[in-house]
């Protein structure tokens, strides 16, 4: 079996950290940060991850947008996204939803069942 990548893109340190942590010691999986939209777009088409984890609030480019500048290019609009959010009304939640996104986890998440959360929402 093939060691999957993931990428997650998040403005905030502390939340790339944990979830790097975790997704490398209990998922065993190749993670790559990027801390904006852009470099994340950047580093999407650059190592073609298994799929990437999206903070929906960022500064200069939100999730929304980098979400759709994925879709929108032929490299990597095939690779699954998974928002990560504060954001946990359901009325934005189906709006999310709504744009093709693999799933949504919210924020604050389980360190340790972040694995297992990305695993489901794949079929992995």
């Amino acid at each position: 079996m093939t060691t999957k990548k993931i990428l997650i893109i998040d403005d905030e340190y502390d939340i790339r950290a944990v979830a790097e942590l975790a997704l490398k010691a209990v998922g065993l999986w190749q993670v790559s940060t990027a801390a904006s939209g852009s470099e994340g777009v950047a580093k999407a088409i650059a190592e073609q991850p298994d799929v990437i984890l999206l903070d929906v609030m960022m500064p200069d480019m939100d999730g929304i947008a980098t979400f759709q500048a994925l879709k929108a290019n032929p490299v990597t609009q095939q690779i699954p996204v998974i928002l990560l959010t504060a954001k946990a009304q359901a009325s934005e939640q189906r709006r999310f939803a709504e744009l093709g996104v693999r799933a949504i986890i919210t924020k604050p998440f389980k360190v340790m069942t972040l694995p297992t959360q990305i695993s489901t929402a794949l079929d992995w």
